[in-house]
């Protein structure tokens, strides 16, 4: 299947490549981007149903591998973030960021977000990554970035020791390093490094994790031989921005299910003769979180938009570092709560593991302090803004 052209994050519809200067943002769906959702949705009912997803985080292999292969391979998503001239789809994050919504909204175990956005981000902004990048836009192999789930862009994040080539460290928190065919790894002089995950000197070991659909793994490097691809600085910087800012939009992914999912059974489920959806407390809750879902999903696209406007800037642009704040800011909170609503909402029947509602309040718990909390989040954007705290 052909994916969608880039968009232009002006217009939204799909005339040319995002234009380094967008006077207004686009909040709107462009016909491609419904197109790519409708493959993409399609393919998730076939082949990401809740019972698969909870089979599978009973199991030591969370990761739906055939599933990635479908998305990454099958429709060249994983490629979507890379020019054509290296390999990739030359979509934008416009694109990208509908892409992890319909994921969201299966939450399904694949490594799209850490190998396909954060991973690919940070080779797009090395000089000598291009081999790896384009192995990783054409799914021969799945990267992860060795910096801890939770570091917000900016951030301090933990590097290995490199001498004479090889590199020495320990790092923890690392989503879907088990499921890594190459690590990124920043190291303390200044430089990123591509390491073979199944490399001599490499150990990757589970570590528990709260959400067990995108597993966090402990990297040990024993004098493992790395591949320096670029300057770590700038590189993680992108990275980090990319992956909050999209992030936004996989967590307005799990909200809306969260929400569609809780009015469809307070719909069906009666008492006192009559459906619970009609009892006007339960009516003011939805009417409540369905607004706070619309302001997600305003914060989301404009972070989606900002980001695909100058991706080369990506990591140091203000207006993208303003607009990835703001989602952040907001984001955590209301997946977080469209799920906490969702399984008090459904009674008895929502406490049960074989109801996948569980899944949705794990990965937004999960996701509201990936790439930095709210609080981190409203602490850069007072400070992006100029509106410090007395």
């Amino acid at each position: 299947m052909s994916t969608t052209s880039p968009t232009n994050s002006t217009s939204g519809t799909g005339a040319g490549p995002a234009s380094p200067v967008s006077a207004q943002p686009d909040l709107l769906y462009s016909e491609e981007e419904e197109a790519l959702r409708a493959a993409v949705r399609d393919l998730l009912t076939d082949h990401c149903d809740a019972a698969r997803v909870i089979s599978r985080t009973e199991s030591d292999a969370p990761h739906d591998l055939s599933l990635w292969k479908a998305l990454a391979d099958g429709m060249g998503l994983a490629g979507l973030l890379v020019p054509e001239g290296r390999g990739g789809q030359g979509a934008t994050h416009r694109e990208a960021a509908v892409v992890l919504e319909e994921l969201g909204r299966a939450v399904a175990p694949v490594p799209y977000l850490t190998s396909a956005v954060v991973a690919t981000e940070a080779l797009l902004a090395c000089a000598d990554g291009g081999e790896v990048l384009a192995s990783l836009a054409s799914a021969r192999r799945i990267g992860a970035l060795a910096v801890p789930l939770h570091t917000a862009p900016g951030a301090f994040f933990p590097a290995a020791r490199a001498a004479d080539g090889v590199l020495h460290g320990e790092l923890t928190g690392i989503a879907d390093a088990d499921a890594a065919d190459v690590l990124l790894v920043p190291a303390d002089d200044g430089g990123l490094y591509a390491v073979e995950a199944d490399a001599v000197g490499v150990t990757v070991t589970g570590q528990t994790s709260l959400d067990l659909t995108r597993p966090l793994a402990r990297v040990v490097l024993d004098g493992a031989p790395g591949h320096r691809v670029g300057d770590a600085g700038p590189a993680v910087r992108r990275a980090l921005r990319a992956g909050a800012g999209l992030l936004a939009s996989e967590q307005l992914g799990l909200a809306e299910w969260s929400l569609a999912e809780t009015v469809r059974y307070l719909k069906d489920r009666r008492q006192f003769n009559r459906p619970v959806g009609g009892f006007q407390a339960l009516k003011h809750r939805l009417a409540q979180l369905w607004l706070e879902v619309v302001n997600l999903r305003a914060a989301a696209r404009n972070a989606a938009d900002a980001l695909a406007a100058d991706p080369a800037a990506a990591g140091d642009d203000a207006d993208a570092a303003v607009a990835v704040a703001v989602a952040q800011a907001y984001a955590g909170q209301v997946a977080v709560r469209a799920a906490e609503e969702a399984l008090q909402l459904h009674g008895g029947i929502g406490m049960t593991w074989e109801h996948p509602v569980h899944l949705y309040l794990k990965r937004a718990k999960a996701d509201s302090i990936a790439y930095g909390t709210a609080g981190a989040h409203r602490e850069a954007l007072a400070g992006l803004v100029d509106l410090q705290a007395p």
